[in-house]
């Protein structure tokens, strides 16, 4: 479906697939600004300066970008659509972005204003100590926030490891939390899944606000990472009383690491995403009889060689379809796209979009206007800085700001109320903290 909807300096309607007759090019790697590319009988040149090409298997997906980078300027894009088009790898659009979106200058981006609290902060342990994995949730009058807790182990002097991420997931690792009035002014924090057996770990999952209770999710594993034998998705519930603790509800799903916490379906069943003990990924449906009974759907394998599918995140459109984005872990530099057409059954091939990205967990949410805010690290050099881009249909976004960055900052959750917007985020996987931003200022993009 073609949509005269914007007017961006790319040439989205030429398709991947011109590629498959090109496999035989061998690209020169030092080309520079005007440089043939191409040896054989099919040299084209080059008008974008310091283009960079991958040396690797990755070579092909690489040459797409050039390809359309050196097409003329169109009037009209090739939209996504979930029904029409689902293969447009069109995600990011405007007269700000260039013809390569990795080359865009994310720390020239306007800052979004905000109100900045640290909540834990464990950067002064030298490596030996863990704060990630942040998740936030508003429930009974409160913000709460849980995160993963526990050992890490040093890759450097301790002096040199404030901005260093130590080597995490290992065992003894725990879940803690917090609790505030406002998103600011925080709790003392507290152990929320208790110590886990020798050997194993917890991993923080999310918050899960279903029948009027609230759940606390969180992964057990084997340690070190989740990968392997063991790994299970827990429950536990809050008690508010006169003490305020949670309790073990029981085992959600086993051989799952969730992303997210599940949200409601058109059908008004629960969806989450699932990755197993080898990290093949997939999609759960269910959670409405009980909180234990799921069907997992397969989106993707592991060892799929066009995707290395990581964290998905995935939301509905205003037709009721649903579309899912996944980080890459081959490294392309931008973030992958499908969509659904039946609840979460089944899913398009992703797609390559031209969204950047730092291969690092993403989150996003809709406003009460409809638009659609993702938080992420687009920079595909380094997670910094942390962004926040917007879009009015949830499928190509059209604004980027500044939130947070000079450092490593990654693995955002992101909320919305009572006209704010509540950040989570670590810096090198050590700290805990949160930005309050009003949503009017988004405006000002």
């Amino acid at each position: 479906m073609k949509r005269n909807k914007l007017n961006h300096r790319a040439c989205w309607t030429m398709p991947y697939s011109i590629l498959s007759g090109l496999t035989a090019i061998r690209l020169m790697l030092d080309t520079i600004d005007g440089g043939e590319v191409a040896e054989g009988s099919v040299p084209f040149r080059l008008p974008i300066s310091d283009f960079r090409l991958l040396s690797n298997a990755r070579t092909v997906a690489g040459l797409a970008l050039v390809v359309m980078a050196a097409c003329s300027t169109p009037t009209t894009e090739d939209y996504p659509d979930p029904v029409a088009n689902p293969q447009s790898p069109l995600m990011l659009a405007g007269d700000w972005v260039p013809e390569d979106p990795h080359q865009i200058n994310f720390d020239s981006l306007a800052r979004i204003p905000s109100e900045h609290v640290i909540v834990s902060d464990v950067r002064d342990a030298g490596g030996t100590r863990v704060n990630q994995h942040n998740y936030l949730e508003y429930y009974n009058d409160r913000f709460w926030a849980m995160w993963s807790d526990g050992p890490g182990e040093p890759r450097a002097a301790p002096e040199e490891h404030r901005d260093r991420v130590p080597r995490h997931d290992r065992a003894n690792q725990w879940v803690s939390f917090a609790y505030s009035k406002d998103g600011l002014d925080w709790s003392p924090i507290f152990n929320l899944t208790g110590m886990p057996e020798e050997g194993y770990g917890w991993i923080a999952r999310g918050f899960w606000a279903r029948e009027g209770k609230l759940l606390a999710l969180a992964s057990y594993y084997k340690a070190p990472g989740y990968r392997g034998e063991g790994l299970q998705l827990h429950a536990f519930e809050l008690h508010q009383g006169d003490s305020i603790y949670w309790s073990h509800l029981g085992l959600v799903y086993d051989n799952t690491l969730n992303n997210f916490s599940p949200k409601k379906l058109p059908n008004r069943e629960w969806m989450m995403s699932r990755r197993d003990s080898v990290g093949d990924v997939y999609m759960m449906v269910g959670g409405t009889k009980s909180f234990d009974q799921w069907e997992s759907f397969p989106i993707v394998k592991r060892n799929d060689p066009s995707l290395g599918a990581e964290e998905p995140y995935w939301w509905v459109l205003p037709d009721n379809n649903l579309v899912g984005l996944f980080r890459d872990n081959q490294k392309s530099g931008f973030l992958f796209r499908a969509f659904s057409t039946d609840n979460g059954r089944t899913w398009t091939k992703p797609v390559q979009t031209n969204f950047p990205d730092a291969t690092s967990k993403f989150n996003a949410v809709q406003l009460p206007d409809g638009r659609h805010v993702l938080v992420s690290n687009p920079n595909p050099e380094k997670r910094d800085p942390l962004a926040l881009a917007i879009s009015d249909d949830g499928l190509v976004f059209t604004k980027m700001g500044y939130l947070a960055g000079g450092r490593h900052v990654d693995y955002p959750h992101v909320i919305e109320h009572d006209g704010y917007l509540l950040v989570a985020f670590a810096s090198a996987k050590q700290t805990v903290e949160v930005l309050k931003i009003k949503i009017s200022d988004l405006d000002n993009l």
